[in-house]
């Protein structure tokens, strides 16, 4: 079998309507995994692209910022049939403010759904899978800020900062149960999140001009990372946060 072959996997993919997540999702699929899709909104577009290459395509609507949906959506994909071994974290929010006008609402609203929900999202799914003694990849998306500060969006940062962290304390936990747990930290993609910075003509250029690579990325640059990481090519990786961000930190 190949190293790469995700045939007869099922995949939980949040926040796969649109940008990375969707392009996950599709690209999971495309290496031969069923999807289970959860987010806040219809994933119609995600279905279709995901059901026309032959793969199976369950969808969840849920907050997961709600406290207790994070159980909810393991049981309800469980119940549909789905044996599921691997999950991507990628739902999350941005709020974008100076530091000293934060508020305590937009501090919340993005820790709540990018941080705590992603951990008892983690601790549900890796339950299941210990329970049922059935080996599992967890990938979390991380950020160019689990490892700088950036500037305006505070909450964020601590977010992605905390999740980084996460990913090493559960791969320490867990690596010896049978479940991986890596984290991809994106660079500067062109997505919903990013259309504000896209806007800002002057700040667009200045972060073109530290990229290596000479172009922001597009969400389907992550495929190839969270295909290795869900992948059996990936077996004795554990704790990693693999920046896929055009050379931005090598700068």
């Amino acid at each position: 079998m190949s190293l790469f072959d995700l045939t007869g996997r099922w995949a939980i993919v949040t926040g796969a309507n649109t940008g990375i997540g969707q392009a996950i999702a599709i690209g999971l699929a495309d290496a031969g995994a069923d999807i289970v899709g959860v987010g806040r909104s219809a994933m119609t577009e995600t279905e279709e692209k995901v059901v026309s290459g032959g793969r199976r395509f369950l969808s969840t609507t849920v907050d997961l910022s709600l406290a207790g949906k994070a159980g909810d959506v393991i049981g309800e994909a469980l119940a549909s049939g789905a044996t599921p071994d691997i999950l991507v974290n990628n739902a999350g929010i941005i709020r974008r403010a100076d530091a000293l006008d934060f508020t305590e609402e937009d501090w919340d609203a993005v820790l709540d759904t990018n941080l705590k929900a992603t951990f008892f999202l983690c601790q549900a799914f890796a339950k299941a899978a210990i329970s049922a003694g059935r080996p599992a990849k967890i990938i979390n998306i991380a950020s160019l800020l689990s490892f700088q500060g950036g500037i305006r969006v505070p909450s964020y940062t601590a977010a992605k900062s905390g999740l980084a962290g996460l990913t090493k304390l559960m791969a320490n936990e867990w690596a010896a149960k049978g479940i991986n747990v890596n984290a991809i930290a994106p660079g500067y993609v062109e997505t919903n999140n990013t259309t504000a910075l896209r806007a800002d003509a002057e700040r667009s250029a200045d972060i073109l001009k530290r990229i290596p690579a000479g172009r922001w990325a597009r969400a389907d640059d992550m495929v190839g990372a969270a295909v290795f990481l869900a992948a059996s090519a990936s077996d004795y990786v554990h704790g990693t946060i693999l920046p896929v961000d055009g050379g931005w930190l090598a700068r």
